[in-house]
């Protein structure tokens, strides 16, 4: 059961804005390095992704349209499904933030880490992942704004505005700057990465520091919480069977059911943090809340899965015939 070291940094940013939450004119300036760092970390992923990989990935198109179909048709049907356990188990905010979760594209690292260690096919998950951001980065802010209404911006200039200029705009120049810095972004990918990572806690510190100064924690009780980890539990389990037993369906072989399985049924905590920050503003706090919790939820059973997956005796086909040879290698032995 691994925990994500990176979910403790962030749940230690969240514990500074409630302690020291950024006012007057440290918000303004918190504010604006955000805003910043949300187009810095998508200039990032558009210098990053090589659109060579992702077009090479097009032959194998059935299984990239069933997880993009997971990631973006099955996973928000689900969530304007639990539309309907509002008062019961979640409040409104709590639901905008599980709806906007499940309109967040699917990870790359995790999705290529898991589906390697349950032996699957690891191209396969690479260009999925690839696929997913590259699409979300127009269709999650597109979906939210339809499927969250005033609660996501809406579909006013101002919303559409920023969409363009903090997102698009920055991922477009970073593919177009590609040619001449992809191999300084490919030689110092460590160290960006930890400029990655800091980024996305500077945007959940600020996130959360409008939170506390417009006192919407206090809408949250354990018992919300307690109801919002049990119905993140549920979907979680419902993605989970739908990729691999509806890829079987489709007619995939095992090795790229576990591909479609990962990649289909994860949400990306990268990308969704910044989005969640230009469309929700002052909201943004209990709209990554389900995020965060559901990404930590998502590692600790993909992990545990994965390592059941590298078990089977059909991931091993080499083994399992290597064996009859060495028993009959053994046996010629012991008669000589």
């Amino acid at each position: 059961m691994p925990i994500d070291p990176y979910i403790l940094l962030l749940l230690g940013t969240v514990g500074l804005a409630a302690l020291l939450p950024a006012r007057g004119t440290g918000a303004d300036v918190a504010s604006g390095a955000s805003t910043g760092a949300i187009a810095f970390l998508f200039f990032l992923y558009g210098a990053r992704l090589s659109t060579r990989e992702a077009m090479d990935g097009v032959r194998h198109w059935r299984l990239h349209v069933t997880v993009l179909a997971c990631t973006f048709v099955v996973f928000p049907l689900l969530g304007l499904a639990s539309r309907g356990l509002v008062p019961v188990l979640l409040t409104d905010p709590l639901y905008q933030g599980l709806l906007f979760l499940t309109l967040v594209p699917s990870t790359i690292q995790s999705s290529i880490a898991f589906t390697s260690l349950a032996r699957g096919n690891v191209p396969a998950a690479i260009c999925a992942g690839s696929f997913s951001s590259l699409v979300g980065i127009v269709v999650t802010p597109l979906l939210a704004a339809a499927l969250l209404g005033s609660g996501g911006g809406g579909f006013s200039a101002d919303s559409v505005v920023e969409i363009v200029l903090h997102l698009l705009v920055p991922f477009v120049a970073g593919q177009l700057l590609r040619r001449w810095i992809g191999g300084f972004v490919a030689r110092h990918k460590k160290v960006l990465g930890l400029v990655d990572r800091g980024s996305i806690l500077l945007v959940v510190y600020t996130a959360f520091s409008e939170g506390m100064v417009e006192g919407i924690w206090h809408q949250v009780s354990p018992a919300r919480l307690a109801g919002l980890l049990a119905v993140q539990a549920v979907l979680l389990a419902l993605m989970l069977a739908l990729t691999w037993y509806g890829a079987k369906g489709l007619g995939f072989g095992r090795e790229d059911r576990i591909a479609i399985q990962f990649a289909g049924s994860k949400k990306s905590l990268a990308a969704g943090l910044p989005m969640a920050s230009v469309l929700f503003g002052a909201q943004a706090s209990l709209a990554v809340l389900p995020l965060m919790l559901f990404h930590q939820m998502q590692l600790m059973v993909c992990a545990v899965i994965a390592k059941r997956r590298s078990r089977d005796r059909e991931a091993l086909p080499a083994e399992r015939d290597a064996a009859p040879v060495r028993a009959a290698v053994g046996t010629g032995g012991r008669s000589a």
